[in-house]
């Protein structure tokens, strides 16, 4: 898998976990799948960061994603 590629599935499936913890949580509900997911997250968020030569910077992360997203689409 390519590094921005798990990079940008990391922090995309990330995100969408936040509500659903946060519902779970509201609901008193234990949030068991929405911390597997945001493991699984964290864990492809972290094998990009490690596995590419010299990292990401932090202003480079929206360029990342949207070349991944437009190599996706075109």
């Amino acid at each position: 898998m390519d590094y921005d590629l798990a990079l940008t599935i990391g922090l995309i499936i990330g995100v969408f976990s936040v509500p659903a913890m946060v519902s779970a949580l509201s609901d008193r509900r234990a949030p068991r799948i929405a911390a597997i997911v945001m493991v699984v997250a964290g864990g492809l968020v972290a094998y990009a960061m490690t596995q590419k030569p010299g990292g990401y910077r932090v202003d480079e992360i929206p360029d990342v994603i949207v070349k991944v997203i437009a190599r996706l689409l075109g």
